[in-house]
């Protein structure tokens, strides 16, 4: 009895909360979820590509130690790697600003 009291009264209280969030959200409008989404994708590529030039740096130090006579073509291999890594960071930061952009 008491658990179907519980449920009644949760249930019947919901559309009230629910009310309650759309008005937040309304005054609110998208600027929370556009910097939210800013802030998130300007974090994974900057994580994601300093743990990628990370592994690319540790190989390449890793195969110059093993063959020091191909250090010309590894250096120039690792620099292109290198890079294109950091190309996608900076497009994820344009990206970022972009949706910067649209708050206000």
């Amino acid at each position: 009895m008491k658990k179907a009291l519980l449920l009644a009264t949760l249930f019947g209280a919901l559309p009230a909360f629910a009310q309650e969030m759309a008005a937040q959200a309304s005054a609110v409008g998208n600027s929370a979820y556009f910097a939210i989404g800013a802030s998130v994708a300007i974090g994974l590529a900057a994580m994601g590509g300093a743990l990628a030039q990370g592994k690319i740096g540790s190989s390449a130090m890793d195969g110059i130690a093993r063959n020091p006579q191909a250090q010309g073509n590894m250096f120039v291999s690792m620099i292109i790697g290198l890079v294109l890594i950091e190309s996608l960071v900076i497009y994820s930061l344009v990206i970022a600003f972009r949706l910067v952009g649209k708050i206000g």
